[in-house]
């Protein structure tokens, strides 16, 4: 109950910009329980993302503008599929990068890249 209540309240504090967006190109993809999740996995503690609170990491690439790059995760096209099973499983795409596989299941990696894809 306590998770639920922490995401709801996540969610009533994202700008109206991004809770008015609908991604284009990620069918399921809510950007509003994508944010929430980013905050709940900790995607900060590695990454600068815009738009969550504390996300200033320096590991992994800034995501300003990541919905306008051509390539991630260094050979995929960008394309919300490729972003959803990058998610997934960056592991089984990049063997040995930096980016640990943190259990996404398909619905959450989906809400991720829709939050992410609003990222312009």
């Amino acid at each position: 109950m306590h998770r639920l209540t922490m995401t709801a309240a996540i969610v009533l504090c994202l700008p109206a910009t991004v809770m008015a967006q609908t991604p284009r190109g990620v069918p399921g993809g809510d950007p509003r329980i994508g944010a929430a999740l980013i905050g709940q996995k900790g995607c900060g503690a590695c990454h600068s993302i815009p738009g969550i609170a504390g996300a200033r990491g320096l590991v992994g690439p800034p995501l300003d503008n990541i919905a306008d790059r051509l390539i991630i995760a260094g050979k995929l096209a960008n394309t919300p599929d490729n972003m959803t099973a990058w998610l997934m499983s960056p592991q089984t795409i990049v063997p040995g990068n930096a980016m640990p596989n943190i259990g996404l299941d398909y619905g959450s990696a989906r809400a991720i890249a829709a939050y992410l894809y609003t990222l312009r």
